[in-house]
């Protein structure tokens, strides 16, 4: 079994839910490399912010298996706390996957809830969580 411990920060939660999107495929390629030719809304929503984290990561791994676009442009439009929990709404930029151009580093099969943590400060927050590859 091999997991990567990912740390993705920001000075908002909306920055750095971008920068944990932008870290799930950063460990599949080189996201440099990948152009940001289709756009994509997504919607996710959860009972509470961990659960957020995990919905908006997972919902970017199955677009990933479904539609084999690699995304690189990410942008967190709102993250709002409802009746029922939070939502949040994005855009993602990205193009279809091209072994001709796009290294190949490792699959991701899945996120995990395991030690997953968002920590909330004064102008920094910082998200951690494990991908299993």
């Amino acid at each position: 079994m091999a997991d990567a411990y990912v740390e993705a920060y920001g000075a908002s939660l909306q920055e750095c839910f971008e920068n944990a999107g932008l870290a799930l495929f950063e460990t599949m390629t080189d996201t440099e490399k990948v152009a940001q030719t289709v756009e994509e809304e997504v919607e996710v929503s959860s009972s509470d912010k961990l659960g957020l984290l995990y919905a908006w990561l997972e919902r970017l791994l199955v677009m990933f298996d479904t539609s084999g676009n690699l995304y690189s442009g990410f942008k967190v439009l709102r993250i709002k706390r409802t009746e029922d929990g939070y939502s949040l709404r994005a855009k993602v930029w990205g193009e279809p996957f091209n072994p001709g151009v796009h290294a190949q580093k490792t699959e991701v099969k899945a996120v995990t809830y395991h030690q997953m943590e968002i920590h909330e400060n004064q102008g920094r927050v910082v998200a951690r969580f494990i991908l299993d590859l």
